[in-house]
């Protein structure tokens, strides 16, 4: 079974998403960071399950959807590397681009 393991950039991405919705709820905050943490735990299972990031285009560098947000995610040696959590409505692009 793959591990998932969470880069740096990518907590940074959960702070900021609960930082937001706590302003209206923190209930709220932490029930979706839950579930974000939920939506990227399936992948040690089922590591291909996510689509292949258009921006990249390589099959080893992957997305699942969790309501607006993109879960970016890297296959690394079968352990699933996530690289970064993005709004869908950014016009994101990767950084050696």
């Amino acid at each position: 079974m793959a591990e998932v393991i969470w880069s740096p950039a990518s907590l940074d991405d959960i702070d900021a998403i609960a930082h937001y919705i706590a302003r209206d709820s923190q209930n709220r905050a932490s029930l979706f960071v839950e579930r974000l943490i939920q939506a990227a735990e399936k992948l040690k299972l089922l590591p291909l399950l996510g689509r292949v990031i258009p921006e990249i285009g390589r099959d080893d560098c992957r997305e699942v959807i969790y309501g607006s947000y993109r879960i970016m995610y890297k296959i690394v040696d079968g352990d699933i590397w996530i690289t970064g959590i993005v709004h869908g409505a950014k016009n994101w692009k990767p950084d050696w681009i």
